[in-house]
């Protein structure tokens, strides 16, 4: 295996990439430069990419470390928005959702059958049929089937789990679902792929000016401490949660303010549910999904303030038990927290308004020059992420001195998508080559899709690694090895966390194959022994924590476990926050 730099695939995230990002940083002259690594700061990337601008993107810690690793896994229009009677919203959620399905990304977003239970008599199915007409007929039923109506015995046929007094029939319909940090990650490489520079660890602490106008950003690694500055003729700050303090080293307040609203999801084993779709469940203030992901359910969200540490949310008992008693109300076995095989918290970057319930807060994005120079994205929802890169760069298109064309990425396969139809239809050939089942062929397409071969080439001198990772057999030892060699994955968390999902998906959450992961990247990354040991305690340390702090009764109690855990970043900055 070789990490030699090649300009030639710079989609390729190695450690010699990461070197020749910085030199380019500190070297050249930017059109623009992106701030965060979350699917708005990667798509704004991939946006003016493709519109020929030299580009670089900066992320303080790692693709997707924040939000865009930690949804409902839900790539959708949004279908409770019509009762905020935000059609435009879901009009467009809907048609970036089929441009996914179809073109962009149809490796890695999935269509999804739903099951909405009825509950009440008489009104309640004229009243959600009338919505899901709504959603069909502004898009929702192109690549896949509308809307079924069933009885009570055909919705218990769908999902037996569901108690027979909770419901009196069902509508099925369709959505679909995505593994976002794989899909963040795909975006940012595929921004790469068109010149796009991508550095992560990479953490903005200051902007360069000319009287008032902004002519950079002043850079710090967070592995290293060094420092450099990059020259750009405009800058977008896409930083998700983090947006107001960003706003704030620039000495501008803004034109708006970003709110978190905390969002926990549990994940538990297939067979605590028996349904043969995924579920949509009213309660008092907003939905609950209950979404099959692979051999386990997703269930979530929770919708609550959150005024704490932004880089590690912690999920208390009680939000856990607000998930469990939710649920539970609707199903014949009820689940128990010894079922609870994974848990996560994200915070959604919402624009501040007046009211002051977070479930209400529009999900509209908003775009504003903060200064001469200076562009803030926030708000939206994950479907619309290629909508907001656009506005975003049009937006900075009025600093940038050269013509800037048109957004053309609604016409820009991601990487994996090309040829991933037809290789689908050869799964039984391409698991005869590899020695593999065609199972597990349609898995990794399905997180790789055409980059298929370049990840199981990397095995081609050593077989070991086509063998599953010991207590985490749903991925291969190959998997870790290209997530450091091509996915710029630095440390443990990463390939644990984002690259692969075992950190949610089972229960040891990661820790029981640290050791293991650990020695088939550290070759790669150049770690000595001694690295590699602090890697698995810090990693180790981590999951313990996030375990405590999930047994705590308040935020602030849970917020004090978590922050206490060792930053995998040891240099990173805790970014000073933004005046009330």
């Amino acid at each position: 295996m070789s990490s030699e730099y090649n300009e030639e695939r710079p989609a390729v995230f190695g450690p010699a990439q990461r070197a020749e990002a910085w030199r380019r940083l500190g070297e050249e002259q930017f059109d623009l430069v992106v701030i965060g690594g979350g699917v708005t700061g990667v798509g704004t990337a991939l946006d003016a990419a493709t519109r020929g601008l030299r580009v670089a993107l900066v992320e303080a810690r790692d693709i997707a470390s924040g939000t865009s690793s930690r949804s409902s896994k839900m790539f959708h229009g949004g279908l409770r928005y019509l009762e905020q009677l935000e059609f435009g919203l879901v009009r467009e959620a809907l048609r970036e959702r089929e441009l996914s399905l179809s073109l962009l990304a149809p490796h890695l977003v999935k269509p999804l059958p739903f099951l909405f239970p009825i509950t009440k008599r008489f009104w309640e199915r004229p009243y959600i049929a009338a919505g899901l007409f709504l959603y069909d007929r502004m898009g929702g039923a192109k690549s896949v089937p509308g809307q079924q109506h069933v009885s009570r015995a055909g919705a218990h046929r769908i999902a037996p789990s569901l108690r027979r007094g909770a419901l009196v029939g069902g509508i099925r319909y369709h959505d679909t679902v995505v593994d976002d940090a794989r899909h963040s990650l795909t975006l940012a490489r595929t921004a790469a792929q068109y010149g796009a520079v991508v550095r992560t660890s990479t953490q903005a602490v200051g902007f360069l000016k000319e009287g008032d106008r902004i002519t950079g950003v002043e850079l710090r690694d967070s592995e290293t401490g060094a420092t450099t500055r990059v020259r750009a003729h405009s800058v977008v700050n896409a930083a998700g949660v983090w947006t107001d303090e960003v706003q704030h080293l620039s000495g501008q307040r803004g034109h708006f303010r970003v709110r978190a609203s905390k969002g926990v999801h549990i994940v538990v084993p297939r067979d605590r549910i028996v349904s043969e779709t995924a579920i949509i469940l009213r309660t008092a203030n907003s939905v609950l999904f209950v979404i099959p992901w692979e051999t386990h359910w997703i269930i979530g969200t929770t919708d609550t303030d959150w005024n704490l540490d932004l880089a590690h949310p912690a999920a208390t008992r009680a939000d856990i038990d607000y998930i469990l008693e939710r649920v539970n109300a609707e199903l014949v076995t009820p689940l128990t927290h010894d079922d609870i095989e994974g848990v996560y918290a994200g915070l959604r970057p919402l624009l501040a308004g007046e009211d002051e319930a977070s479930s209400a807060l529009s999900r509209e994005h908003a775009v504003a020059a903060v200064a001469p120079g200076l562009i803030s994205i926030a708000g939206g929802k994950y479907t619309t992420y290629r909508v907001m890169g656009a506005d975003a760069v049009d937006a900075a298109a009025e600093f940038i001195p050269d013509r800037v064309g048109k957004s053309v990425t609604e016409r820009v396969p991601l990487l994996g998508a090309d040829g991933y139809f037809a290789l689908v239809n050869q799964c039984e050939h391409l698991g005869e080559h590899y020695g593999l089942h065609p199972y597990r062929v349609r898995r990794l397409l399905n997180r790789y899709g055409s980059l298929l071969d370049e990840v199981l080439g990397l095995a081609a001198d050593d077989p070991s690694l086509l063998a599953p990772i010991a207590t985490a057999p749903q991925y291969l030892r190959v998997e870790a090895v290209y997530a450091a060699e091509y996915e710029g994955a630095l440390h443990l968390e990463d390939v644990l966390a984002r690259r692969t999902r075992i950190a949610i998906e089972y229960s040891h959450r990661g820790a029981d194959c640290a050791r293991e992961v650990a020695d088939l990247i550290a070759p790669i990354l150049g770690w000595t022994d001694e690295k590699r040991e602090w890697e698995i305690e810090n990693y180790c340390a981590r999951v313990a924590a996030e375990i405590e702090s999930q047994r705590q009764p308040d935020d602030e109690s849970a917020d004090a476990l978590r922050v206490a855990a060792p930053e995998a970043r040891r240099e990173i900055l805790e970014p000073v926050p933004a005046p009330e």
